[in-house]
């Protein structure tokens, strides 16, 4: 029998709820489907629970826990809330990030026809956005922050590429393509940062020429923010810097009709971890209307990364199945969260998920 060992973060707001779905969906497939495949889940503080109980949004008992699993799943965290001074912050999540070298922040946007401007099945693109450096201030130094004030009147923030960084997430753009419809658009402002993102576009250069079957270009960032809406389409796997990435990921969850049907997965060599885009959303935590989508579904990435890591076929179908399962939920249209049209609740859909797997 394979066992694994996944820590589970709850994080804040509506953490608790969607993360708690997600268990619900893994469990059931557990019991019920895979009992060939053993699971032990461990429960971890992260976020305003660690703050309150070890005083530190990221608990270094926490962080000990997480290295003993095989990859995490976080709940989404009230980042830039937590109190001055506190050791976790501001970001927990990127000091994970950082910590366990997740260089890679995978992001899929489909469309579900939630969106009437894109119909269901039509796009069909990922978004791979570096993860460990960039402008981001919290992980972009060894020591300190990437932020200062050489006055009270100048902030100054510096960004940080790195020949490494590029080449790690570029050749990851390019293997997930080669699986797919090998196509791979580079985006970047080479235009005005010409140093660092023109030494980003001299790695991707290098690293096309080593894959000729995979179709590669590039797009300015601000002409692709537009471009992304406008014909989503064209794209197969888009690859980008920290910042950029970040920003256009949130943007294409426009496609899919909400950040409550957008996962991702942040993965390095030997680690992964499960977070959905959205936030924490504390205006409804707790009354049980949070899309607990795509947590589950960021937990079905994770599974696939367990299950092609360790040649696991059972884990990369039950992957398989969570994704038909909440394509079929989504395309009936019933017990549907509000935030994509639904009078459903967090309990609904995740029940209709389970039945739509059970039925497979």
């Amino acid at each position: 029998m394979s066992i694994y060992k996944i820590a589970v973060a709850e994080g804040d707001g509506i953490g608790p709820e969607v993360v708690g779905a997600s268990m619900d969906v893994l469990n059931f497939l557990l019991e019920r489907i895979f009992s060939d495949v053993k699971i032990n889940f461990n429960e971890v503080e992260v976020g305003w629970n660690g703050l309150k109980s070890q005083g530190s949004s990221l608990p270094n008992e926490s962080v000990r826990s997480m290295e003993a699993c095989d990859g995490l799943i976080l709940g989404p965290l009230d980042v830039g809330r937590y109190p001055a001074g506190d050791p976790g912050g501001p970001s927990p999540s990127g000091r994970i990030r950082k910590h366990f070298d997740l260089f890679a922040n995978i992001r899929p946007i489909l469309s579900y026809g939630i969106n009437s401007c894109y119909p269901d099945g039509d796009v069909d693109l990922v978004i791979v956005r570096e993860n460990t450096e960039g402008f981001y201030a919290d992980r972009n130094m060894f020591m300190g922050s990437g932020e200062f004030m050489p006055t009270k009147d100048v902030a100054m923030s510096m960004r940080v590429v790195t020949r490494k960084g590029c080449e790690r997430v570029i050749r990851e753009a390019f293997r997930i393509a080669s699986t797919r419809r090998q196509h791979v658009t580079a985006v970047h402002k080479g235009n005005v940062l010409k140093v660092s993102d023109g030494l980003f576009l001299q790695v991707f250069d290098e690293i096309s020429k080593e894959f000729p079957s995979t179709r590669s270009d590039d797009k300015i960032v601000d002409a692709m923010a537009f471009d992304i809406l406008r014909s989503p389409q064209k794209y197969d796997v888009i690859v980008t810097t920290n910042m950029f990435g970040d920003i256009l990921s949130d943007e294409a969850a426009g496609i899919a009709g909400s950040l409550g049907l957008t996962p991702s997965l942040n993965s390095g060599e030997n680690y992964a971890m499960a977070q959905a885009v959205h936030g924490s959303a504390p205006d409804i935590a707790g009354k049980g209307i949070s899309n607990p989508i795509a947590e589950i579904l960021s937990c079905s990435m994770l599974l696939e990364w367990l299950g092609q890591r360790n040649k696991d076929l059972s884990l990369v179908k039950m992957s398989d199945m969570i994704r038909v399962a909440v394509r079929k939920t989504i395309k009936k249209r019933e017990n549907l969260t509000p935030d994509i049209g639904g009078n459903g609740n967090t309990k609904s859909v995740t029940g209709s998920i389970i039945s739509n797997i059970e039925g497979a």
